[in-house]
C-alpha cells in the first residue's frame, strides 16, 4: 500500500543530525550513502555530522569528501544528547531530521515523515526503526504495526496498538499515534523544537531523553507519531561499542530520574517503586526544566494518562481489607438515601478486624476508600457534606480520599471527615476535634 501513497511535490528540505562515537566507518559510510542514494536530492540540505570525539578524527572528515555532508568534532565526550543539540543549532534547514549512525533506510522513507509535519507542524514523526539489521547485513522487517510504550521504571517498549486505535484505522499507510518515541529515528520542526527546549542536556551521553522528549512534547502543546511508510533498518548490536564514563546503569538511572522529577508529578513515586536502585542517586539540578514546564504552561502527567496513554495502569499496591474505627465505633455503610445510595455513617464496631461484618469491611485502595463496588463519595464539595457510597469511579473527584496523620482528608476540598454523634460529614479539618480521628486497622 504504501508504494500508491503520493506525496506533495513541494516538501521542505531538511537537515540530517547523526551523532557518533567510535561507529565502525564501513556502518557510518553505510548509513550516509543510503540516505543519498534512497532520498530526492531536492529533500536534503545537509547531511551534519557530529563526532562525538571519537578516537580518530579521520572517521568523520574523510566523510566529507561527499557531497551535502558537514562534520562538527567535540572536542571532549559529550554523548548522543548534548550532541544532537549542537548539531540542530549549526542546521540551516526548518526541519530536522535526527538519525541514528548505524541505519540504512529504505525507498521514500523520509516523505512520509516530511509530509506529516508540513502538515502539522507540532507533530513528531517517527519512522517504524525495528526492522532488523545485524552485524551480519541480514534484514527482517516488521510483520506487524506497533507503536511505542513503557513501563513505570521507564523501560522501553514495542506493543501493539489498542483495540479501540486498530478497529478505528481504515488505511494501514495511516500515522499511529504513539506515547512515545524511541528517539533513534524522528522528524521535528526546528521552530517548534526550539519552542520546546530542546533536549536536556544536563542528560549524559544516551538513555531515557526519548521519554523527557516524549513527554514535553505532547504535555506542552504537541503530538507524536509513527509513520508506517517510513523504514528504516537498524543494526541491533550485542554490546555498545563505547564505554559510559560512570557506567551504562547510573548513566540510564540518571537521565531516567530527571525525567521522572520534572514531568511525572505524583505519579514519580511509582517509578521510584519499580527501579528502586535509583533512590538517592544524584540527578544533578532541574531547576531550569522546571521552570522551561512552568514557561511553556504544560499539562500535568495525570492528564497524559487519561488522554495519551490511559493503557498504562497504575500499580495495584496489595489490597488488604479492614475496618476503619473511632473508639468502639466503626465506620458502616447503612441504609439508603433518597437517590438510592448507600449512606455512610458510625455503629457500635462487630466481630472482629479479620472478620467484620460486610457493612464494616473497607479497602483503602489510594484514592478509594472502597466497599466491595461502592466508594465513599462526598455530595458536595462544601462543609457539611454528606457520605455516601457510590460505584467506584477513580477519575470522579468526590472520592478521592488521602490519609494525612490520623486525619482522612478529602483530596479535592481539602475538607476532612467528621463522626458527628454518628452521622460522618466532612468539615475543616481541626487536630482538637476527636471525630476527625481514625484508626485504619488492617487484618492480619
Amino acid at each position: 500500500r504504501c508504494t500508491s501513497v503520493r506525496y506533495d511535490t513541494d516538501l521542505p528540505a531538511t537537515s540530517l543530525i547523526i551523532t557518533f562515537h567510535n561507529e565502525a566507518r564501513s556502518t557510518l559510510l553505510r548509513t550516509v550513502k543510503s540516505v543519498l542514494n534512497r532520498t530526492p536530492p531536492s529533500l536534503i540540505q545537509e547531511i551534519i555530522l557530529v563526532d562525538d570525539f571519537s578516537s580518530d578524527p579521520e572517521d568523520c572528515q574523510l566523510l566529507t569528501k561527499i557531497p551535502k555532508v558537514k562534520c562538527l568534532r567535540n572536542t571532549h565526550r559529550e554523548g548522543l544528547i548534548r550532541s544532537r543539540v549542537r548539531g540542530a543549532e549549526v542546521a540551516t534547514a526548518d526541519i530536522l531530521t535526527f538519525l541514528d549512525s548505524h541505519c540504512e533506510v529504505n525507498n521514500e522513507w523520509l516523505q512520509p515523515m516530511l509530509q506529516r509535519v508540513k502538515e502539522v507542524s507540532t507533530m513528531s514523526h517517527s519512522g517504524v526503526d525495528g526492522a532488523g539489521l545485524s552485524c551480519a547485513a541480514g534484514y527482517s522487517a516488521l510483520t506487524c504495526v506497533s507503536r511505542t510504550g513503557f513501563d513505570w521504571s521507564l523501560h522501553f517498549k514495542w506493543e501493539q496498538i489498542p483495540i479501540e486505535q486498530k478497529m478505528s484505522r481504515t488505511d494501514p499507510t495511516q500515522s499511529i499515534r504513539t506515547p512515545v518515541i524511541a528517539g533513534g529515528i524522528f522528524v521535528i520542526d526546528k521552530s517548534w523544537f526550539n519552542h520546546l527546549g530542546k533536549y536536556d542536556t544536563q542528560m549524559d551521553i544516551w538513555g531515557g531523553e526519548n521519554f523527557e522528549l516524549s513527554f514535553r512534547v505532547w504535555m506542552c502543546g504537541g503530538s507524536l507519531e509513527i509513520v508506517p511508510c517510513s523504514r528504516v533498518g537498524h543494526v541491533f548490536r550485542k554490546r555498545h561499542p563505547y564505554d559510559f564514563p560512570e557506567g551504562n546503569a547510573l548513566t540510564y538511572i540518571k537521565n531516567t530520574k530527571r525525567t521522572a522529577e520534572v514531568w511525572m508529578d505524583e505519579y514519580k513515586q511509582y517509578y521510584y517503586e519499580a527501579r528502586p536502585s535509583a533512590i538517592g542517586k544524584s540527578f544533578g539540578s532541574v531547576a531550569d526544566r522546571v521552570e522551561l514546564r512552568h514557561k511553556l504552561n504544560c499539562k500535568s502527567f495525570q492528564w497524559y494518562l487519561e488522554n495519551v496513554y490511559p493503557e498504562l495502569k497504575i500499580p495495584e499496591k496489595e489490597l488488604i481489607p479492614g475496618i476503619i474505627r473511632q473508639g468502639g465505633n466503626c465506620l458502616e455503610s447503612q441504609a439508603q438515601d433518597t437517590t438510592g445510595n448507600m449512606l455512610a455513617g458510625m455503629g457500635n464496631c462487630k466481630g472482629t478486624v479479620n472478620n467484620p461484618p460486610v457493612t464494616q469491611e473497607w479497602i483503602f485502595s489510594d484514592p478509594l476508600i472502597r466497599q466491595q463496588d461502592k466508594c465513599l463519595s462526598i455530595t458536595s464539595f462544601s462543609t457539611g457534606s454528606q457520605i455516601t457510597l457510590e460505584a467506584c469511579n477513580q477519575k470522579d473527584g468526590r472520592q478521592k480520599w488521602k490519609m494525612k496523620g490520623s486525619f482522612i482528608q478529602h483530596f479535592v476540598s481539602g475538607l476532612c471527615l467528621e463522626n458527628q454523634t454518628g452521622r460522618v460529614v466532612t468539615n475543616p479539618c481541626q487536630a482538637g476535634v476527636p471525630g476527625q480521628q481514625w484508626e485504619l486497622l488492617q487484618a492480619t
